[in-house]
C-alpha cells in the first residue's frame, strides 16, 4: 500500500518486524519474516517499481536464494563470454550449459516484493527513514525498536532490519564500517535488431586499464547494458573508462536512454551486522563480492538470514537472548557470506597487480574458465572451491605472496599446463 493509504494506527501498532528497503535483501529479508507467520512491514521510500543501477547477473546463488515459486523475469540466458585486456587479445568461451540470467531490476525487485506481500507482508512506499531509536521516550519498552519516519510519524517495532542500500541510515545507526569504495558508471543503450542478435546470449567483461578495474556489457533484449567500475577517487579517469569502451564497442551513436551511477561500499571484516534488535543486511552491511563487485546474491542470501533471525530476536524477552540471536546471525553471514568475501578480497588485490594474469588464465587454462563457470552457474562457490580443491588452495596461496617469484611461477605454471 502507498503512504497516503496506510491507517493511522501504525504509530499504536507494534510490528514484529519492520524492514527498511524493498531492494533484494529487504524484500527477501520480509518473505523469510512473514513467511514464519510474523507481523512485517516493509518501507520503501521509492513508488515501486523504480530503477536501479545494476548490471542485473543472476548467478546460481542468486537464483537458488529465491522464495519458492518464483519465476526470473529473465532478458537472455548467457551461453558465452568475450573475454578482453583493456579492449586487446579478446577471446570468446562457450558453455553447452546456461552461465547465467540477466534481469532488469525494476521487475525483478518488483515481483520480489509481490511474494513478501503473498506471505503477509505489508508494503508502504513513500515512506522515507529518517533514523531509528533503541531508547528514550519513543519506545515504549526495551523490546521494542522505535523507526522515526520523514514528518515525524512513528513505527513500532520488536526488530528492525536495514536494507536501505549503500549509503543506510540503518547503517549508520549500526555502525557500519567500509573499506573498499568503488565507483560503478552505467547506460541501458537502446540498439537495433541486427546490433541485438549479435550480442544474443552473450556477455563482455573487459579488464580495464585502472587497477581493479572492469568493464561489462549485458544483452536484455533490445537493450544493451554498458558499465564500468573501478575504485572511488578515479571519477575522471571512470568515466573516460565508460567512454573509450563505448565508442571501441561502436556503440557511441546509440542514444543511451538511462546514464547513472552508483557507489559500492565494501564491508570491513570487524564490521558489526547488529545493535540491539536492529539487524543489517544486503548493501546496508556492505555485503558484496569485492573482486565482481557481485552484490544481488549477497542481497538475497542475507537478507533470508536477517529475516529469519530477525523473527528470533522479535521473540526475545530480554537484552541477553536479543545478543545470543544477533551474534548467531552475524555467525551465519560470516560463515558463508564471510568466507566468500574474504577470497574475493584476495582475488581482488592479486587483480589488481596483474590483470594480465587473470585474462591468461580465463581465456587459456581449462582449470580457471571452469571454477567460472562453476561459480556463475550456481555448482560451487569460492569458498567451497578454496576448501576443497587444492589447485584452487595453491593457486590462492600463490596470489597471495604477491612478489615477483610468485608472479613468475604462476606464469609458468600456465604455460606447463
Amino acid at each position: 500500500m502507498s503512504g497516503e493509504n496506510s491507517s493511522a494506527d501504525d504509530v499504536q501498532r507494534v510490528w514484529d518486524v519492520v524492514v527498511v528497503g524493498a531492494g533484494p535483501a529487504g524484500a527477501s529479508a520480509a518473505y523469510a519474516a512473514a513467511v514464519a507467520g510474523r507481523r512485517v512491514l516493509l518501507l520503501e521510500k521509492a513508488e515501486l517499481p523504480r530503477y536501479k543501477t545494476c548490471g542485473g547477473g543472476i548467478i546460481g546463488p542468486s537464483r537458488d536464494a529465491l522464495p519458492p515459486g518464483f519465476e526470473l523475469p529473465l532478458k537472455d540466458r548467457v551461453h558465452a563470454v568475450t573475454f578482453s585486456h583493456d579492449g586487446r587479445f579478446t577471446r570468446t568461451r562457450r558453455s553447452k550449459q546456461t552461465l547465467f540470467g540477466l534481469i532488469n531490476r525494476p521487475e525483478f525487485d518488483q515481483q520480489l516484493v509481490e511474494h513478501a506481500q503473498k506471505a503477509g507482508a505489508e508494503l508502504r512506499t513513500g515512506a522515507t527513514v529518517q533514523r531509528v531509536e533503541q531508547h528514550g521516550s519513543a519506545v515504549p519498552d526495551r523490546r521494542t525498536v522505535a523507526v522515526v519516519l520523514q514528518g515525524g510519524e512513528t513505527v513500532l517495532a520488536h526488530a528492525v532490519v536495514g536494507a536501505d542500500g549503500s549509503a543506510s541510515r540503518i547503517g549508520a545507526h549500526v555502525g557500519v564500517k567500509m573499506d573498499q569504495v568503488d565507483l560503478g558508471l552505467e547506460m541501458e543503450i537502446p540498439v537495433p535488431d541486427t546490433v541485438a542478435e549479435d550480442w544474443k546470449g552473450r556477455v563482455l567483461l573487459d579488464w580495464g586499464p585502472l587497477p581493479g578495474s572492469y568493464g561489462w556489457v549485458f544483452p536484455k533484449g533490445d537493450t544493451l547494458t554498458v558499465g564500468v567500475i573501478s575504485r572511488r577517487g578515479e571519477g575522471a579517469a571512470t568515466k573516460r573508462y565508460l567512454e573509450d569502451f563505448v565508442a571501441r564497442l561502436g556503440l557511441a551513436g546509440f542514444e543511451p536512454s538511462v546514464s547513472s551511477g552508483h557507489l559500492t561500499r565494501c564491508r570491513a571484516e570487524d564490521s558489526p551486522l547488529s545493535r540491539g534488535r536492529v539487524l543489517v543486511c544486503g548493501d546496508a552491511a556492505g555485503l558484496l563480492e569485492p573482486w565482481t563487485r557481485e552484490g544481488i546474491s549477497f542481497a538475497l542470501r542475507s537478507g533470508r538470514l536477517a529475516g529469519e533471525w530477525a523473527v528470533r530476536i522479535a521473540e526475545a524477552h530480554d537484552a541477553v537472548d536479543t545478543r545470543r540471536q544477533a551474534l548467531n546471525y552475524a555467525f551465519a553471514v560470516k560463515a558463508g557470506l564471510g568466507v566468500e568475501m574474504s577470497v574475493g578480497k584476495r582475488l581482488l588485490a592479486a587483480f589488481e597487480r596483474r590483470p594480465g594474469l587473470f585474462h591468461a588464465a580465463l581465456t587459456g587454462f581449462r582449470p580457471a574458465w571452469k571454477a567460472f563457470r562453476d561459480i556463475t552457474s550456481g555448482a560451487s562457490s569460492l569458498g567451497e572451491m578454496v576448501r576443497s580443491r587444492p589447485l584452487a588452495q595453491r593457486t590462492i596461496a600463490l596470489l597471495d605472496r604477491g612478489h615477483a617469484a610468485a608472479v613468475t611461477e604462476a606464469d609458468e605454471d600456465l604455460v606447463d599446463s
